[in-house]
């Protein structure tokens, strides 16, 4: 997820460590804060794959920055991933967002349909947090409220969702027709 999130944001625009940092926060930080002990080893990583590159340049008031920009390899690798995700990136939400926050690079749009498409199957699978042996339990057959409340809040949320992606995948349906 944090490759992904450094791939997609430097695919819009350069930017130097804290920027891409404050980037990656506000995407994904309020349920997993990326510290400086894991976002540098992960550039240092990618600029070793040769999918970064790093520019310096002298600061407006004090040290010279670090600029890091996507290579063409970086562009074709964070296109590879968006198009190929991982079962985690469709079923965990967090990882979810971070694909669907840049799923627009990806230029084909019988590709980008075709992700929404993996999401959409396993939304509509029978599912919940809490099972009777084999069987799902539905937020109805709960008498502690907490957990009702999260299948109360997960089937709403799932909703919503379930409608942007049919609604998205007719729309992007109607684009290649």
């Amino acid at each position: 997820m944090l490759e992904l999130a450094i791939l997609g944001f430097l695919y819009d625009a350069a930017l130097h460590g804290y920027e891409l940092r404050k980037r990656i926060t506000a995407l994904t930080g309020h349920v997993r804060p990326v510290a400086e002990s894991t976002l540098y080893p992960a550039i240092k990583r990618l600029e070793k794959a040769g999918l970064l590159a790093r520019e310096t340049q002298p600061g407006a008031v004090a040290a010279p920055r670090h600029v890091l920009s996507l290579t063409p390899a970086g562009g074709q690798e964070l296109r590879k991933r968006l198009a190929e995700p991982a079962r985690g990136d469709i079923t965990d939400e967090n990882r979810w967002f971070t694909l669907l926050a840049f799923l627009r690079h990806l230029d084909d749009v019988e590709a980008q349909a075709g992700v929404l498409r993996q999401r959409l199957a396993f939304l509509e699978e029978p599912a919940s947090f809490f099972y009777d042996g084999e069987r799902p339990l539905r937020a109805e057959e709960l008498d502690d409220p907490f957990r009702r409340g999260i299948l109360t809040i997960a089937r709403a949320t799932s909703r919503a969702e379930l409608a942007w992606l049919r609604d998205t995948l007719a729309s992007l349906d109607g684009i290649t027709r």
